[in-house]
């Protein structure tokens, strides 16, 4: 994480309780190019999660109907500045959790 700190990325979040997740970002308005929010877990701690994850992206990658939707949902939610992270998670849900059984993706942890 220092390494990360020294590049601009601040600490937004901190879950020790949730896969030990952590979300850290930086900003355009503080010299980044675009908007990242980089979200990190221990080793080990989030395994199932990030192959569900992965499993998701693999499927948008070939499949640009579903792509499309999904981009589509965060294009609003994406422009808002949002008290806590989580509503902008929210406003995705419903997409998400259509799309991911399609994936082969099992429930969330």
């Amino acid at each position: 994480m220092p390494v990360l700190k020294a590049l601009g990325c601040m600490l937004r979040i901190r879950e020790p309780d949730w896969l030990e997740h952590r979300v850290l970002s930086r900003r355009r308005e503080s010299g980044a190019p675009f908007d990242v929010n980089l979200h990190i877990s221990s080793p080990g701690a989030a395994d199932a999660e990030v192959a569900r994850m992965r499993r998701f992206r693999d499927w948008l990658r070939g499949h640009p109907d579903d792509r499309e939707r999904y981009a589509a949902t965060k294009r609003d939610p994406a422009t808002r500045r949002w008290r806590y992270v989580q509503d902008y998670a929210d406003a995705k849900t419903e997409v998400v959790e259509s799309i991911l059984p399609r994936g082969g993706a099992p429930d969330a942890p």
